[in-house]
C-alpha cells in the first residue's frame, strides 16, 4: 500500500452524506488544503449531476418502473436495482413505500436484527427489502466509487479515512458502522464523534486564530441537530504546558429527534388542512406528503424572502395528474410548528415529558416522546452539572456554543437556541454565550473528520476525550436459588470514562467464572456521569440516572477442552480499538485460552 495522499472524512448523515479531504503534503498549521468532493448521482431517470451532498435515501424501484440505462453512473459495476441519492428522494415523494430512509437511526436500534432485511417498513410484498447495515454499505459504496472516479491515482481504500458517528452511538452501533465500512472495502476507516468533528471543522476554518476566540476555562456547547438525531457535547478549554488544549468532557444521550420529526409534524399539519377541505389521505399518501413537506421546509428555510412553498401530492389510481392534491406551506405556519413544537421557550429546570407506553406497538424507531429539543438540552446541562467539579451548580454553564446540523441552517432556529441559553445563564448570573462561527453546517462533519485524519498524520490540534461513557459488565452473584428472586447483579467497570482509542484498561487480578459451551448473556451498562470510576470498580447499587443498560450480547463461547456448561476461571481484559469500539476479553491464566466479546450484534463469539 502506498503512502496516503489525503486525509478523507465522510459524514454518514441521516438525511445527507458528504465527503471532504485534506491534501496532506500541501497542508500546514496556517494553510489547510481542505476541499469537498462533488458526488455524481442520478437526479432524475437518465440524468446525472455532481452535487456537494448525497441525500441519504435509497429507492427500490419496481422491475418495470425504470430501464437500467436510467440509472447509469460514471463508474462501472453500479447497481441497477436500486437508486441512491437525489433521484431516490425525488422518487420517494411519489411512492413513499419504496423509499428507505433513516438507515442511520435504524443502525443503532438494539431491539432489532440490524442485518435483517426490514426496510422499508410496511411496504408491498413485491419489494425486496434491505437491512439497515446493507443500506449503509450502499451509501459508502457510492461515495467510495465517487472518490475513486475523481482520484484514480489515490483510491479511497488507501487514504486516511475517518467516518463520523453520533457521540451517543453505543459500542454496538459503532461496530456496525465500522463493519459497514469493511463491507464497502474501506478496512482502514476509523470513527470520530460528530460533535468533535464539527469542532475540528471550526479549528480548520479558524486556523491559528482559534486561540483568540476562546480562553482557558471556556466551556463550549456543541448543539448538533440533524435529520434524525439531536446530539449535545461539552468541550472544556484548558491549559497544558502553557498552551491551550481542548477536552471533550460530556456527551448526551442518543435522542432520536431531528429534522425527520419536523417533516412529519409539518406533514400532519398539511394533512389536517387537506382533510378539512374534504380530501382524505391514506398511509401511503402520508408517507409521500412527509417527503413533500421536507422539500417545502427546506425551500422556505433557504429562501427567507418567500412566504409560502407549494406542496403537490400525486393522486391515487390511473388519473395521477388530474387527481393530484395541491396545497401550500406558509412561512408563518412553518415557524409556528417548529418553534412552538420543537424549540419552545422553557426554563433551565425543564425536563422532557414522558407518557406511559402501550404494551403493543408497531415495529418502528424509538423516537423521543417529547419533541421539545430545548427541554432535552436543559436535561443534558442539568445532568452534567458536576462535569467541571462544581457540585453547587444546578446546570453546567456553557460560555460558547457551536451549532451543527442541517436544521441550524435556519437563523431563526439558531437564534431561538441562543436566546433560550442566554435566559438560563442570566438567571444563574452568568454571561451570555458567544456563538462560534462555523462553516457549511451540512458539510462540517465531513470537513472536521478530514481534519481529524490530518491530525492523526501528526498535524494540527487534537481534541482529547476518549470514550464518551464509562462502561460496565454485569456479574451475577453465586447464590442459592430463591423462588421469584433472580441472582443479584453487580456492575464491574471495564472501561473508565475518557479511555483513549488504542489503549487497554489495567484490570485488577480478580477472577470470575465464565460459562462456556452453552448460550449465555452478557449484560452491559454505560454511564456518562460516573467519571471517577477506575477499571475494576464494582457497583452493588446504582440509580437509573447513573447507569444505562446497553444492549445485551447473547453468545455461545467455544468450549474447547471443557464440557458444555462448564465454568472456567478467567481474568478480564478490556481495550478500546483504534476504530473506537470496545472489546472485552476473558483469559484463563492456567491454560492461556482466551475468549473475546465485542459490544456488537454478532451471533457468536470467538474462542
Amino acid at each position: 500500500m502506498s503512502e496516503p495522499k489525503h486525509a478523507v472524512g465522510i459524514d454518514l448523515g441521516t438525511t445527507h452524506c458528504a465527503v471532504a479531504s485534506v491534501e496532506i503534503a500541501k497542508s500546514d498549521r496556517d494553510t489547510l488544503a481542505l476541499s469537498g468532493l462533488g458526488i455524481p448521482q442520478v437526479v432524475a431517470p437518465g440524468e446525472v449531476e455532481t452535487r456537494p451532498l448525497l441525500p441519504s435515501f435509497l429507492y427500490l424501484p419496481h422491475p418495470s418502473e425504470l430501464p437500467p440505462a436510467a440509472l447509469t453512473l460514471p463508474w462501472p459495476g453500479h447497481p441497477t436495482d436500486l437508486v441512491v441519492g437525489e433521484a431516490a428522494r425525488a422518487l420517494g415523494t411519489k411512492v413513499g413505500l419504496r423509499l428507505v430512509s433513516s438507515a442511520k437511526s435504524w443502525l443503532c436500534q438494539g431491539s432489532i436484527d440490524r442485518r435483517a432485511p426490514l426496510l422499508p417498513l410496511h411496504t408491498a410484498e413485491d419489494v425486496q427489502k434491505l437491512s439497515p447495515l446493507a443500506a449503509t454499505v450502499e451509501y459508502l459504496n457510492h461515495m467510495r466509487n465517487a472518490w475513486d472516479h475523481a482520484h484514480p491515482d489515490a483510491p479511497l481504500s488507501q487514504q486516511l479515512l475517518s467516518i463520523g458517528v453520533p457521540a451517543s452511538f453505543d459500542p454496538a452501533a459503532r461496530e456496525l458502522t465500522a463493519e459497514a465500512a469493511r463491507l464497502a472495502g474501506l478496512d482502514q476507516a476509523v470513527l470520530i464523534e460528530e460533535p468533535q468533528a464539527a469542532l475540528y471543522s471550526w479549528l480548520g476554518v479558524s486556523a491559528a486564530s482559534w486561540r483568540e476566540q476562546v480562553k482557558v476555562g471556556d466551556v463550549i456547547l456543541v448543539v448538533d441537530v440533524g435529520g434524525g438525531t439531536s446530539d449535545f457535547s461539552l468541550i472544556n478549554v484548558r491549559e497544558r504546558d502553557g498552551d491551550l488544549e481542548l477536552e471533550r468532557i460530556a456527551v448526551g444521550e442518543h435522542i432520536l429527534l431531528g429534522g425527520d420529526n419536523m417533516d412529519l409534524a409539518l406533514a400532519f399539519f398539511l394533512k389536517g388542512e387537506l382533510e378539512a377541505n374534504g380530501q382524505k389521505l391514506d398511509n401511503a399518501q402520508l408517507a409521500t406528503l412527509t417527503q413533500a413537506a421536507r422539500a417545502a421546509k427546506e425551500r422556505l428555510l433557504n429562501l427567507p424572502d418567500e412566504q409560502a412553498a407549494p406542496v403537490v401530492l400525486p393522486g391515487r389510481g390511473s388519473k395521477l395528474v388530474g387527481g393530484a392534491l395541491k396545497t401550500e406551506l406558509k412561512r408563518s405556519d412553518l415557524e409556528r410548528v417548529l418553534l412552538e413544537g420543537f424549540f419552545p421557550i422553557v426554563d433551565a429546570a425543564a425536563r422532557p415529558a414522558s407518557r406511559p407506553r402501550g404494551a403493543l406497538t408497531q415495529l418502528g424507531l424509538p423516537y423521543a416522546q417529547d419533541p421539545a429539543i430545548t427541554r432535552h438540552l436543559a436535561a443534558f446541562l442539568g445532568r452534567q452539572a458536576g462535569a467541571l467539579g462544581d457540585s453547587q451548580q444546578s446546570f453546567v454553564r456553557p460560555t460558547a456554543v457551536l451549532f451543527n446540523g442541517g436544521v441550524f441552517k435556519s437563523e431563526l432556529l439558531r437564534e431561538r437556541i441562543r436566546g433560550v441559553l442566554d435566559a438560563w445563564l442570566a438567571g444563574a448570573g452568568a454571561e451570555p454565550v458567544r456563538v462560534l462561527p462555523g462553516a457549511d453546517l451540512e458539510a462540517a462533519v465531513a470537513r472536521g473528520a478530514a481534519y481529524y485524519g490530518w491530525v492523526r498524520s501528526g498535524n494540527g490540534i487534537r481534541i482529547r476525550g476518549g470514550t464518551a461513557m464509562a462502561y460496565y459488565v454485569g456479574i451475577e452473584s453465586a447464590m442459592p436459588a430463591v423462588p421469584g428472586l433472580p441472582p443479584q447483579l453487580t456492575a464491574l467497570c471495564i472501561a473508565p470514562f475518557g479511555m483513549e482509542e488504542g489503549t487497554s484498561a489495567a484490570m485488577p487480578p480478580a477472577e470470575f467464572g465464565l460459562v462456556v459451551g452453552e448460550p449465555v448473556r452478557f449484560h452491559f451498562f454505560g454511564s456518562s456521569t460516573r467519571r471517577e470510576d477506575a477499571a475494576g470498580t464494582v457497583l452493588e447499587h446504582w440509580s437509573d440516572s447513573e447507569l444505562t443498560e446497553l444492549q445485551d450480547i447473547e453468545v455461545t463461547l467455544a468450549a474447547d477442552q471443557q464440557r458444555p456448561g462448564d465454568v472456567v476461571s478467567v481474568q478480564l481484559q478490556a481495550a478500546v480499538t483504534e476504530v473506537g469500539t470496545l472489546q472485552l476479553a476473558a483469559v484463563n491464566i492456567a491454560s492461556g485460552l482466551r475468549w473475546k466479546v465485542e459490544l456488537d450484534t454478532r451471533d457468536s463469539a470467538t474462542g
